[in-house]
């Protein structure tokens, strides 16, 4: 009897260490899912890059760490997307052409005239869209395509499948993607993955190297402040207001880079500082980053109160987040340089237009544009979207393979789109056809970019 209650006791315990064992892995592997194609970073490539995935029948999973599609464009409050037409004709279309013009006309405004030349004042064809708008219709677009949308998660592993003993067939995955979302763990099994993190955050992950400056260029922070001031007053009270910005300035209430385009644009409603060092590709820089932003403004909105007409200034708005310029670049397959982009060169393997001036932002002055030379349009080659060494994953948007003068160009909402276009379709394809994206016969991706209204280098 004795010897009966030990093994009785013995299973039991046996049994209970199975059953907490399974309890507690639950978090972890319970919530494994699989898929064709997982895309990281929800902004402007993002959207695009998994909306083309899966209207070319691929299964996709779109990652976003906030709360809200758009990136720069709706969180970082740049809405004004630009640019698709070059020289006259349109030179970027597509998804997310698709995107702006229905935001557009959703809300009954006006795209500009895009056949009369702009000269160097590029910003005429810029397309200021509604942001709440744009969000939605976004997220719409995704959602009709097919794409599953999983908001507050984060990457936090990437592991290879390619030489797992369980990893074997024709229909074998190639990545284990780890994410975190509010204290839980969650898996992603897939065979492509598109990092349009705008830091590369996911090539890292998986290996990649990355290029940065010593230095990075500032942020913008979007915002809206009503002087509520007599302005015709406020010009001839000039003198006795920059006085009044000096003595701010040496009590070190307000700072230079506050007031970026000067005392009397604020004044007038030209409400936008620069964050010199904006960087978001950690948690702690991009806390830091933004916490400056919205105390320049608060600077900004109490200098104001502090003049003579400006005591009823009032925030009238602001951007959830400080728009960031560059942090890393992913070194792909090649590296597009300035001369290349300045020289409209074609590869055999451009696949997506980019027409913008190198904009480098560097200092308190702002920047001088340097626009392409007339009938000039940069082009992008594949291989810039492949990083360097690893099979399986692409890289869009913002930190594709370039140098820092031609990424200042590269990095724009509508160049961002054309390049996740094309690695939504190569992925999609890849993930289909069970090879590696550079194992693509380019004239294939062509001809799929073209069945979905994108505008292909002949």
């Amino acid at each position: 009897m004795k010897i009966t209650m030990t093994l009785q006791q013995y299973f039991v315990s046996i049994l209970t260490g199975l059953l907490l064992f399974s309890l507690f892995s639950v978090p972890i592997f319970a919530d494994t899912v699989h898929c064709d194609v997982v895309v990281v970073g929800g902004g402007s490539a993002g959207i695009v890059a998994a909306v083309q995935s899966a209207r070319c029948g691929a299964k996709t999973i779109l990652i976003e760490a906030g709360f809200q599609l758009g990136g720069n464009a709706t969180t970082g409050g740049v809405n004004f997307p630009g640019l698709f037409h070059a020289w006259g004709k349109q030179v970027i279309a597509g998804i997310g052409w698709e995107l702006v013009e229905e935001t557009v006309q959703l809300n009954h405004d006006l795209l500009p005239d895009f056949f009369v030349p702009t000269g160097t004042q590029h910003w005429k064809h810029q397309i200021r869209v509604n942001l709440p708008l744009y969000v939605v219709l976004a997220e719409e677009l995704c959602l009709k395509s097919g794409v599953e949308i999983r908001y507050f998660e984060s990457p936090m592993e990437v592991i290879s499948l390619k030489s797992s003993s369980t990893n074997s067939g024709t229909d074998k995955e190639n990545w284990q993607l780890i994410t975190v979302s509010q204290g839980e763990k969650r898996t992603i099994r897939c065979k492509q993955m598109i990092d349009c993190t705008g830091n590369g955050t996911l090539c890292a992950l998986a290996g990649a190297e990355r290029m940065r400056e010593n230095t990075i260029q500032p942020g913008t922070f979007q915002y809206s402040i009503r002087s509520n001031m007599d302005i015709a007053k406020a010009e001839t009270q000039i003198a006795d207001i920059r006085k009044h910005y000096e003595e701010a300035q040496k009590a070190n209430l307000i700072k230079p880079e506050d007031f970026r385009n000067g005392i009397m644009a604020v004044i007038k409603g030209d409400n936008s500082n620069y964050v010199f060092g904006a960087d978001n590709s950690t948690g702690i820089l991009r806390t830091e980053t933004n916490i400056r932003g919205r105390q320049s403004m608060l600077r900004v909105l109490r200098f104001l109160q502090s003049l003579p007409g400006g005591e009823n200034a009032k925030l009238i708005s602001m951007s959830a987040e400080v728009g960031v310029r560059e942090t890393w670049r992913v070194k792909g397959r090649y590296v597009i340089t300035a001369d290349d982009y300045r020289s409209g060169k074609v590869w055999a393997d451009s696949l997506a237009y980019a027409f913008y001036p190198i904009d480098l932002h560097i200092n308190e002055t702002g920047v001088r544009p340097a626009h392409l030379k007339e009938g000039v349009v940069a082009t992008i080659p594949f291989r810039a979207l492949l990083p360097e060494n690893i099979d399986h994953l692409l890289v869009a948007g913002r930190c594709i393979s370039s140098d820092r003068f031609a990424n200042s160009a590269l990095r724009v909402q509508a160049t961002c789109m054309s390049s996740g276009q094309v690695t939504g379709a190569a992925a999609a394809l890849s993930a289909l056809k069970n090879i590696a994206p550079a194992e693509l016969d380019i004239a294939t991706i062509k001809a799929t970019l073209k069945e979905h209204n994108a505008i292909v280098p002949e």
